[in-house]
């Protein structure tokens, strides 16, 4: 009436099947540390020199895009002139950018 049910011999794996698995995952890490970790470190080494590199008389833009000349230079502050008598402390890593002698002169 009814058959038994044999189940089949395992098909012997193919032990290169579990590497081509694993490659497309490796693939996207490879990509994503090139397009994304890569140069954010690059930006935030450079940020880094920038900062050590600080000095009085530098003209620079906080990143509230506050402009001013650097009046005194601290281990993790900066007091910054924004306009003739008035002086800001800011924060060293709220510094992003210095900008080019002789330009708020002009602005």
């Amino acid at each position: 009436m009814i058959s038994d049910a044999f189940a089949q011999a395992a098909a012997g794996s193919d032990p290169t099947s579990s590497w081509m698995g694993l490659l497309p995952m490796v693939l996207m890490f490879v990509v994503l540390y090139f397009l994304m970790i890569r140069p954010q470190q690059k930006r935030a080494k450079e940020h880094k020199s920038l900062l050590d590199a600080l000095a009085a008389g530098d003209e620079v833009i906080t990143q509230g895009g506050i402009a001013g000349k650097v009046t005194n230079v601290g281990d993790s502050f900066v007091k910054v002139e924004i306009a003739s008598g008035v002086e800001i402390t800011v924060q060293k890593p709220a510094i992003s950018a210095v900008l080019p002698k002789g330009t708020l002169k002009n602005a």
